[in-house]
């Protein structure tokens, strides 16, 4: 039985951390997986950059609010789960994803958990297990799934290389320069077709 692995952010919903940064005004927040390979060196600068500017959780969650998924990303879901089991693997937290999942018609969403004090500034995050993306489609198949796997991110690469199938989807050049074996797609009718053609 087959399973289709998707990165969230990027693929399905804008990053998240890039709205903020413009919402907020503080440049340094545009930094993603896609800038840093290592995430928790990215959260841990995340994390003092927010606490410089006295930054917490709701003024995350209200630029979160505003955000829709992007154009097409719905029906894509839509028709693919449809077609086949779905399962959003991501780096996000439930924090983050509670209201874009409502926008996505709720898929299944695996994903963190941010520490946040009473006076809801965020200290700190809880991985659901080391090497997240990696890892859960190692058990997956230990399940018996064979997995499909799609993202744009350095923090993708793992689902992708370890699945049945592996594709990019709106990567940065040079991860697509750096990785030339696996297919790199631009719209969801190429990665929708490269994904249907990959079942088995």
């Amino acid at each position: 039985m087959d399973i289709v692995c998707l990165d969230l952010e990027g693929v399905l919903v804008p990053e998240i951390w890039i709205a903020f940064s413009e919402e907020s005004g503080i440049p340094e927040l545009r930094k993603t997986t896609r800038d840093e390979p290592d995430y928790d060196k990215l959260m841990k600068y995340r994390i003092s950059i927010l606490k410089e500017h006295g930054l917490g959780l709701k003024e995350i969650q209200d630029t979160i609010g505003k955000i829709d998924p992007l154009p097409g990303a719905k029906e894509f879901m839509d028709k693919l789960r449809d077609t086949t089991q779905v399962i959003i693997l991501s780096d996000t937290f439930e924090q983050f994803a509670k209201p874009l999942m409502k926008k996505l018609g709720m898929p299944t969403i695996f994903c963190n958990t941010l520490e946040v004090a009473d006076d809801g500034m965020i200290t700190g995050y809880k991985m659901r297990c080391k090497d997240s993306k990696k890892t859960t489609v190692a058990h997956l198949q230990a399940m018996g799934f064979d997995t499909i796997a799609s993202g744009d991110s350095f923090n993708d690469l793992g689902m992708i290389m370890n699945s049945k199938a592996g594709f990019l989807f709106r990567s940065t050049e040079q991860i697509k320069k750096d990785y030339p074996q696996y297919p790199a797609y631009e719209t969801y009718d190429e990665l929708y077709d490269a994904i249907v053609g990959a079942l088995g």
